[in-house]
């Protein structure tokens, strides 16, 4: 590529997503509508076959850096409580929609079982990159139906890795041979593997480590792009995914404490060849199939995009999901994925494609990319009216204040405590409605996402003497913990824990002083019960007493087993009868309690009796 070219690739790249932010659409779709202009079959045909395919292959490394990125994101004990997810739904995902899709490919192709089911498998693969993309564009990366999106997206990144592995497997009846097996070829992928997560697992935070000592970011931008590139290349080396290689280096340095620096260090690499991997994308739409195969190419399409809808929309009703969240899901993963062009190209390969059927499912694949952004932005205005999004408030200077995320009923209580004893605070809300209300009964709180590192920079939090967490979203609270607690230690934190799993999650950053929102309350109104239901106002309080203080310990001896459900669910067993012995231990006190008090009372009443 020449300095020209690409001088106009990052033209259409600095253009093309303001202008789809400015028409109200996915910032990926304006990266492929570029890219087709740009390509050999566009108006503009500025860019060869040859140069599309040569800019593909360079910025492929941007779903690398992605899948990277998400292995830092995902915390060993974080996959180990997502097993279900990822495993469960995320194989019954992959195996319905291939068999499904596999079906479809023998009545429009005419073609054996074993081709179909191959190109199926392929086509079940969703768009990691881009499902991604468009659900944190949308603000729904964090919200359940993102999280069991995000668990399907990685057994898919999975999946890919053997279906790769096996494809001459498929080829069995074109070739009437069975393919030899290279157990060396194996063995050396596994050793490699393991050898990656040893070598990780103690040196990279070492390396790390010293690249810090030097205080110079630039080698520690180079030491993050090193880390990836490097295990890129032993990954290749060896005839493996460069991306689970990414995603295995991301995952051991999960724990790292230089995490969020990498991830500071490669975000914006990983935008910028994200984009040019779309617009590569884009430049290799072949528009003469389009032309000559229209009808074919259209009923494949909707044929991938339902099937691949109706399956996950299924199986998101069978998780729990409402309606609404269902459909988001199954629309954001309805698109076929980047492993699909590989994997076609790995069955023309092996036999197992040929070149017609793999050139018109590469152009359906790249299709229903384009339509994704298209179909959820038609279900949000169909189903929802979404708020204008405003900017943050500007937060004035402050130091040894508190700093509150989160102005609701919760932390307005905190607030005005701490107004009255003259203690200054900075209270923080995602909410505008909610500042705008509050603001109408004279408090003040200020419009920022505390889960963003600059907002809480903004709130000069390192100054503050106390952060209390008071935010009624699980896992934007769960982000603002963790920075806390990660860059800036010495600031304690005072958190809000919506239930019990929420107050594990606390627990395991290192969030000690926390308390449930309802716990207190919901013992308090016991207490009024017991009261109504006539015992004293002794046995009432020394009732709530003992299942307080049992309930606290369990929380802390289940938090050791927070990834072991059956082992929680046996232990919620136990403690009810623990509990109901530990009652039953107070009313024979109680009883003896009031026989004890009983007797001088009598006593004295018959002493009263002689005297008179």
């Amino acid at each position: 590529m020449t300095l020209h070219e690409l001088a106009i690739l990052l033209a259409a790249l600095a253009l093309a997503a303001p202008l789809a932010r400015w028409l109200g659409i996915a910032a990926v779709l304006g990266y492929l509508v570029a890219g087709v202009m740009l390509g050999p079959f566009g108006a503009g045909a500025l860019f060869s076959e040859q140069d599309a395919e040569q800019v593909l292959h360079f910025a492929e490394f941007g779903v690398v850096l992605l899948l990277f990125l998400i292995g830092l994101e995902l915390r060993p004990k974080r996959l180990w409580a997502m097993r279900q997810a990822v495993f469960g739904l995320g194989s019954a995902q992959v195996v319905l929609t291939a068999i499904a899709l596999g079906f479809i490919g023998m009545l429009f192709f005419d073609t054996q079982w074993q081709p179909a089911l191959f190109a199926g498998a392929a086509l079940a693969l969703s768009s990691t990159a881009f499902a991604l993309q468009v659900m944190e564009e949308n603000g729904e990366l964090q919200t359940r139906h993102g999280r069991l999106g995000f668990s399907v997206l990685l057994f898919q990144d999975i999946a890919a890795i053997p279906l790769i592995a096996l494809a001459p497997y498929f080829a069995v009846s074109a070739m009437q041979q069975a393919p030899h097996i290279d157990y060396l070829t194996f063995a050396k992928g596994l050793a490699t593997i393991a050898a990656v997560v040893f070598v990780g697992r103690y040196a990279l935070d070492f390396l790390l480590r010293l690249v810090a000592l030097s205080k110079v970011k630039e080698a520690m931008t180079a030491a993050a792009l090193l880390t990836v590139v490097g295990v890129t290349l032993i990954m290749e080396a060896v005839g493996l995914s460069a991306s689970l290689g990414a995603f295995i280096a991301g995952a051991l340095l999960a724990e790292s404490s230089y995490r969020h620096e990498l991830e500071a260090d490669i975000a914006p690499f990983e935008g910028l060849l994200l984009g040019i991997f779309f617009t590569a994308i884009g430049m290799s739409l072949n528009l003469k199939l389009l032309v000559s195969e229209p009808v074919l190419i259209a009923l494949l399409t909707v044929s991938l995009i339902a099937v691949k809808s109706v399956i996950l929309f299924g199986l998101g009703r069978w998780q729990g999901l409402e309606a609404g969240p269902a459909r988001r899901l199954a629309f954001a993963l309805s698109q076929g994925g980047e492993f699909a062009f590989v994997l076609l190209s790995v069955g023309r390969a092996a036999g197992v494609l040929g070149t017609r059927p793999s050139e018109i499912l590469a152009v359906v694949v790249t299709l229903s990319m384009a339509m994704t952004p298209l179909l959820l932005m038609l279900e949000r205005v169909l189903f929802k009216k979404q708020a204008p999004q405003r900017a943050f408030d500007p937060i004035p200077e402050n130091d040894g204040h508190v700093v509150i995320a989160g102005f609701g009923r919760f932390g307005q209580i905190t607030a005005r405590v701490l107004r009255a004893k003259g203690i200054p605070f900075t209270a923080l809300d995602i909410s505008a409605e909610q500042i705008e209300f509050v603001k109408r009964f004279g408090n003040k709180a200020f419009f920022g996402d505390v889960s963003r590192p600059e907002v809480l920079e903004a709130a000069q939090i390192g100054k503050a003497r106390a952060f209390v967490l008071a935010i009624d979203d699980v896992e934007a609270s769960m982000r603002a913990a963790e920075i806390v607690k990660t860059r800036y230690p010495h600031v304690p934190v005072y958190a809000r824990a919506r239930d019990r799993m929420h107050a594990m999650r606390l627990l395991d950053l290192g969030v000690a002083e926390l308390r449930r929102e309802t716990f207190l309350a919901s013992l308090d109104l016991t207490r009024l019960l017991l009261l109504g239901l006539g015992y004293s106002q002794r046995v009432a309080e020394r009732t709530v007493n003992t299942f307080r203080d049992h309930d606290e310990r369990r929380l802390n001896e289940d938090y050791k087993h927070t990834s072991d459900a059956d082992k929680l669910i046996e232990r919620a067993r136990s403690s009810q009868a623990m509990l109901e012995k530990l009652f039953q231990e107070d009313e024979v006190e109680e009883a003896a309690l009031a026989r004890s008090e009983a007797t001088p009372r009598e006593a004295k009443a018959k002493s009263r009796a002689g005297a008179a």
